[in-house]
């Protein structure tokens, strides 16, 4: 029997964990039609099919099922083995995936990312942005980053940098032409921001005072999915955002927009980049933890 390549194992995981030849075509940089492709020779090659397809979806077959709970260890102890040889080399090398948010990801690529490559340039950096927790064993990452408050607790978690803090903001224009909030309450009677989450719940943004802490539904008739949008539609004076204070320093210290609220607003968690902590760690995550910390060490 001729046997499936590397490549093809890790594309047939990648499908059955996102059940999405499109995602997984994203995830692995490759198009949907050459991952079906893949999955055909390899189906052939085994003599056994291992995924039904319809147009809108695709589920492992009962002999993709024990397929997959057989590989994914297999899988898993070839890329141990090949980090441990890794770490003869005198340099880190190989490809480090992350998984991160959005507003993280761009705050990552303005100060850690360019730092990371310079220093080691034989390292494929990926960065994956999803803005809702996933389980990043399952989905293949080598590490999470995350507000530490969110990250599950078997992980070994890296914290960084200080402690982010969620504000209202605004621009110049929208506040001459409507006015500013001077407490919550008075978000009511603006034009608001708002975020849906991956669950498709719209975001309560979240105020604390002398210990009293509150969320707040706030009105608004534009509803975005990313906060980079958030922060592009209020410097457009679309109406006032509620975001992390790590995506604006430069808009707020350039007068593109402003804060509101600031007694209102305390400092959350730290980011906290996180991984397994029974797996072996990578030269290569260990080269990016040092850089995490140089880069956002308190000043």
């Amino acid at each position: 029997m001729s046997q499936p390549d590397l490549d093809s194992l890790r594309a047939f995981v990648a499908i059955v964990q996102r059940r999405s030849f499109r995602k997984a075509a994203d995830e692995r940089g490759v198009s949907p039609s050459t991952l079906s492709h893949m999955m055909r020779v390899m189906e052939e090659k085994l003599g056994v099919r291992l995924l039904h397809r319809t147009t809108r979806s695709v589920a492992p077959t009962e002999a993709g099922e024990h397929f997959l709970r057989r590989l994914e260890p297999v899988l898993r102890e070839l890329g141990a083995t090949l980090e441990d040889v890794n770490g003869f080399r005198e340099r880190p090398g190989g490809s480090l995936r992350i998984n991160t948010a959005e507003p993280t990801a761009r705050w990552l690529l303005q100060h850690a990312v360019p730092v990371f490559q310079e220093r080691y340039p034989e390292v494929s950096l990926d960065l994956f942005v999803e803005n809702g927790l996933v389980d990043i064993v399952a989905a293949g990452f080598d590490a999470g980053v995350r507000l530490l408050e969110a990250v599950p607790q078997d992980m070994h978690v890296a914290p960084f940098g200080a402690p982010v803090r969620f504000m209202p903001v605004a621009s110049p224009a929208y506040l001459a032409a409507r006015g500013t909030p001077q407490v919550p309450d008075d978000l009511l009677q603006h034009q608001c921001i708002r975020m849906r989450m991956q669950s498709g719940k719209i975001y309560r943004w979240e105020f604390a005072r002398h210990g009293q802490a509150f969320a707040l539904d706030v009105p608004g008739t534009l509803v975005l999915n990313q906060v980079g949008l958030m922060v592009e539609a209020a410097i457009a004076g679309r109406g006032i955002a509620y975001v992390p204070d790590t995506t604006v320093r430069d808009h707020l210290q350039e007068g593109r927009l402003l804060p509101l609220l600031e007694d209102w607003c305390e400092p959350s968690s730290e980011l906290a980049l996180y991984y397994p902590g029974h797996r072996h760690v990578p030269a290569a995550l260990r080269a990016f933890v040092k850089v995490l910390q140089e880069v956002y060490a308190p000043a």
